[in-house]
Formats: structure tokens, C-alpha cells, sequence
């Protein structure tokens, strides 16, 4: 299955990263700024803009950019945050980028990755990332743990879900920011409905919600904006000639 491949090419990555002393910052307290950005949005749609070049699903989906241009084109286009790709090898991804971009961007920086240890959280942390992805199908009964220690390194945890039975372990998680994906990353099909039928069960009171994956126009964002706070847009920007203007279309549908 995909998800496995992409997990055990994530290990061999991780096992060559340093040993880290020391948790870098203290813990957080109240929402994160990630959270907050979503929450102050009125009068548009808080849309989160992925950098992502490549994906398991599209191949290669940008082939030129920056990611210190790109980064700005969102921000022009009224991104409330930045979402990077960050695997290298489906998704032509690279940490660097992280720190690239918060180099000239103040937005709340989301890394995205396949964690799996928790080396990663204290990476994502000192390259400057605001918030980091966790998978609840690829943690299991460590996201729990894994949330904890994200707060301890005063980076935000985003719990990303797929199906309903996941909705109690990120509940016992303490996570207050959920992502739901509408693919499935074992078979990348993707089905907005997902997000409706997860938002439902879950109910967003206490909660933070964000739809991610398979929103490629206007009219998505205005089927799924009843069922959640925030929306994941990354492979509609990137593919497009002029992202700058594609955003919009989002961010004002």
C-alpha cells in the first residue's frame, strides 16, 4: 500500500537525524497561532495554501517557483497560513523550505510530513514551524504522546483523520485542531463527503476544523464550509499559472 511505502521511506530518513538536547521553548498555553488565524478570519474563507511540487496521486505538479516566491504569491492572494510539504522523495519536498520561508514570511507555517518519531517535532520546531501535521492512521495509540510532546516543544499539533473510528483517539488526545483528509492515503482516492461525515460525528463544538485534499474549485469550498472552520488547498494553487489569482477564487467563493 502507498501509506506503507511512504512510512518506511520516512524511517530510513528519521534514522539519520541527530540526537537533540534540550526541547527547544516552552510549552504552549491556549491555542496556537496556527488556531488563531483560522478563528480571526470574517468576511472570506480561511484558506490554508499547501507548497507542494509533487504528490503519489498527480506526479510531478510544479516544476518551477521558489519556495520564497511562491510563498508570497499566497500570502498576496490572502492565504491565513502556509501548509509545506516537506517529504522528499513523493512529494519533492525539503525542511529547508521551512526555514526558507519563515525567513520572509510572519504567516503561521504548517510543516507537513509523515512523523513518526519525535526528533521530527523538535526539527520542525527549530526550523520555525508554527504547527505539524500528525497522522492519526500512521500513530495509532502514540498520538496521544505524541500531541503532549508537540505542546512541550510549543509547537502547535494538527490530528489529521480519514474515518470515524479515529475520532475517539484524537478526542483522548487533547487535540483541539483537526484536519480531516478526503483521500485515503492507503488508496489515494479522494471523497469530499468525508469531511461531512467526520464533522458530523465528531461535532466542532471545542474543535478546530480544517478540510484537506480534493478541493479543486470555488464550489468546494462553498459545499464544504458548513461542515468545517478552514480549507487545505494546495495542488489547485501549485498546478496553476497564476496561483496568486486561483487562491482567490477560494478565499472569496
Amino acid at each position: 500500500m502507498m501509506l506503507d511505502e511512504i512510512v518506511e521511506r520516512t524511517r530510513s530518513r528519521v534514522a539519520m537525524l541527530p540526537d537533540y538536547t534540550g526541547i527547544p521553548a516552552p510549552g504552549l498555553s491556549g491555542p496556537g497561532r496556527l488556531q488563531q488565524a483560522i478563528r480571526s478570519v470574517t468576511n472570506r474563507n480561511a484558506v490554508i495554501a499547501e507548497i507542494k511540487y509533487s504528490s503519489p496521486s498527480a506526479g510531478c505538479i510544479r516544476s518551477e517557483g521558489e519556495p520564497e516566491e511562491l510563498s508570497r504569491m499566497m500570502a498576496d492572494g490572502g492565504a491565513i497560513a502556509l501548509s509545506v510539504l516537506t517529504e522528499p522523495f513523493w512529494f519533492n519536498g525539503s525542511t529547508e523550505n521551512i526555514s526558507r520561508i519563515r525567513k520572509i514570511s510572519d504567516l503561521p507555517l504548517l510543516q507537513k510530513d509523515f512523523i513518526i518519531d519525535k526528533r521530527q517535532i523538535v526539527e520542525s520546531r527549530m526550523l520555525g514551524a508554527d504547527a505539524v501535521l500528525l497522522i492519526a492512521g500512521v500513530l495509532g495509540d502514540r498520538l496521544p504522546e505524541f500531541v503532549s510532546f508537540c505542546r512541550t516543544c510549543a509547537i502547535e499539533p494538527l490530528v489529521e483523520l480519514h474515518s470515524c473510528n479515529e475520532i475517539p483517539l484524537a478526542v483522548s488526545s487533547g487535540a483541539t485542531l483537526i484536519g480531516i483528509n478526503n483521500r485515503d492515503l492507503r488508496t489515494m482516492v479522494t471523497n469530499l463527503t468525508t469531511t461531512r461525515l467526520i464533522s458530523e460525528k465528531l461535532g466542532r463544538k471545542g474543535f478546530t476544523v480544517i478540510s484537506m485534499s480534493g478541493i479543486c474549485w470555488p464550489f468546494d469550498v462553498r459545499y464544504l464550509r458548513r461542515y468545517c472552520d478552514a480549507f487545505l488547498v494546495g495542488s489547485s494553487i501549485m498546478a496553476s499559472a497564476n496561483p496568486k489569482k486561483v487562491l482567490e477564487g477560494f478565499v472569496f467563493a
